[in-house]
């Protein structure tokens, strides 16, 4: 089975996540959509409301399935036999960044990772972009799936 993940922190997931994934769903038999736990990042959803999110947004691609790992993405590839990383790529930073991570990935475990570019629609979403500007108010609904906007929406209006 060609497997491959595509890992992240989806606080909150974007429409842009949603566009890698699908692709991605495409191109493998499964593909894991692995949510990162970092106790030490502050987000404004919690790991399983942001599992729960993506389940939903996730539902029409039967080969994708949602989960959570902390450490290593690499040790969580080698314990779930996944040959292949995802990654999506907005702008060049992301690039310099995410090659040298590939490269230290490949290193440390034999994984490779794929690199997919994102669909200039959504080349310049940020989950961190897309929270701050619906905290001041700015209209993100075409940003984010509708549950999705929904959920950001009532966790704003719980914060204020």
């Amino acid at each position: 089975m060609r497997r491959a993940v595509c890992p992240g922190s989806f606080d909150p997931p974007t429409n842009g996540h949603l566009d890698v994934i699908g692709r991605a769903s495409a191109l493998f038999d499964e593909i894991v959509v692995a949510v990162l736990v970092n106790k030490n990042k502050k987000s404004l959803f919690t790991v399983e409301e942001r599992m729960a999110m993506l389940r939903e947004i996730v539902a029409p691609y039967s080969n994708v399935r949602v989960d959570s790992f902390h450490g290593l993405l690499v040790d969580y590839c080698r314990d779930n036999d996944i040959r292949a990383i995802v990654k999506g790529l907005r702008v060049v930073s992301d690039f310099e960044y995410e090659l040298q991570m590939a490269q230290m990935n490949q290193r440390l475990s034999g994984v490779d990772t794929l690199f997919m570019s994102t669909s200039p629609d959504y080349s310049f979403v940020s989950s961190s972009l897309v929270k701050e500007v619906a905290t001041y108010g700015g209209d993100v609904a075409h940003l984010l799936p509708e549950s999705v906007h929904r959920h950001l929406l009532e966790r704003i209006a719980e914060r204020s």
